[in-house]
């Protein structure tokens, strides 16, 4: 009777699958993550490095002779991935910030500390904004793209565009209980100080208040007051005293100023009906904009730059403005003034008055850089998204 049992006990044990490939595909799966947190440790460790080699390579894509040509796919294939790159990191060093508590205590900018509260607060906000920000970073090469397949796909996918960039910053506004937009929606990366190492007579020296000269990573002198001394032991950090010439600027570094009291969500004002007005008319009117740019059959033709123009004018004029305005809005408008001078470098505007300045202009400089200006002015001349601010 036992060899029955027996027998049936090892069908049973043959038939279990082994255990060995879940493990194998449990181990394969934590793989990406383990290689996404060391990747976070070596950004957070060599901020300054990494920034350092993202300009290098921006500018690398600005300055390519022949860049928008010959291999304006691939070029511009490079610049956008460079700003996604960064935008990962700017993620990755803002969880860093957190963690280090002299920067933990820094008072942070208005646009920081409003952008960080809505992308806290609400993860539509953080998604809508997230979405906005690679459109912008990938636009222009989306339209690169649909050019070679002619002219009206180029047109259809830069309306596409224009309309996700609308959607996005009109859901953002209701998100936002009809506040103004602020630029970026997302918030911008703190810079990290280099780490700078010192022994311990100049730590005490420092934690005393003597002038002691170090240099940072990138060659300039930190402030005395602005370092901190930690105790070996405890971990504990101590705020250096300022040397005898410098307690005015020690001071003022400590000063409050209303807006650094105020809560986050009240450094923008809810917007009153011809505010909300002129938030609407300055999201639509870059789509306005190319509608009518690519419905004229006179790519020279005022019509569609006036119209534009006219709904960027009446934004400003139907704005909210004396003392309810805040300083983060206003500084947001000041932002917006200086991108309106990119309608000069846009439709008719450009063709019969900035050209031909443009063209004064390269024929005075140098081979080098009179070659760079004529590839930017076919960037100018062939790209909508170009000179779209």
């Amino acid at each position: 009777m036992s060899l029955p049992a027996d027998s049936n006990f090892r069908s049973g044990s043959a038939s279990r699958p082994p255990s060995r490939p879940d493990n194998t595909i449990k181990n394969v799966l934590s793989i990406p993550p383990k290689w996404l947190h060391m990747y976070g440790d070596f950004i957070t460790k060599n901020s300054h490095q990494v920034s350092q080699i993202e300009s290098a390579l921006r500018s690398l894509t600005y300055i390519i002779p022949g860049r928008f040509r010959d291999a304006e796919i691939a070029s511009e294939t490079l610049h956008s991935g460079v700003q996604l790159l960064s935008l990962y990191h700017d993620a990755v060093l803002r969880g860093a910030i957190t963690r280090i508590p002299a920067l933990a205590s820094k008072i942070p900018s208005p646009h920081a500390r409003y952008t960080k509260f809505w992308t806290a607060k609400s993860r539509l906000y953080r998604r809508i904004a997230l979405l906005l920000q690679i459109v912008q970073y990938t636009e222009l090469l989306w339209e690169m793209a649909a050019k070679r397949k002619g002219e009206k796909i180029r047109w259809r996918v830069v309306i596409v565009l224009e309309v996700i960039k609308a959607v996005c910053r009109l859901l953002l506004m209701q998100v936002t209980n009809s506040r103004p937009l602020v630029t970026p929606a997302l918030p911008e990366r703190d810079p990290l100080p280099p780490d700078v190492e010192l022994d311990d007579n100049d730590a005490l020296r420092e934690l005393m208040g003597e002038d002691i000269s170090t240099t940072g990573s990138n060659g300039s002198a930190k402030a005395v007051h602005e370092k901190e001394w930690t105790m070996p032991r405890s971990g504990a950090s101590l705020p250096s005293l300022p040397s005898p010439g410098d307690i005015s600027s020690y001071l003022m570094s400590r000063v409050l100023t209303a807006d650094d009291i105020k809560p986050a969500a009240k450094l923008l004002n809810t917007l009153s009906r011809s505010g909300q007005t002129a938030e609407i008319l300055h999201i639509l009117s870059p789509l306005v904009y190319a509608i009518a740019l690519s419905r004229s059959k006179d790519k020279k033709s005022w019509a569609p730059w006036i119209v534009g123009l006219s709904m960027e004018y009446a934004a400003r004029q139907l704005r909210d403005r004396g003392l309810r305005s805040t300083a983060l809005e206003n500084e947001e408008w000041g932002k917006r003034y200086w991108a309106a001078g990119w309608w000069t470098m846009r439709g008719a505007f450009y063709d019969h008055f900035t050209k031909n300045v443009i063209a004064g202009v390269r024929r005075r400089m140098p081979n080098l850089v009179s070659g760079i200006i004529e590839d930017y002015e076919y960037l100018w001349e062939n790209y909508y998204f170009s000179t779209s601010a």
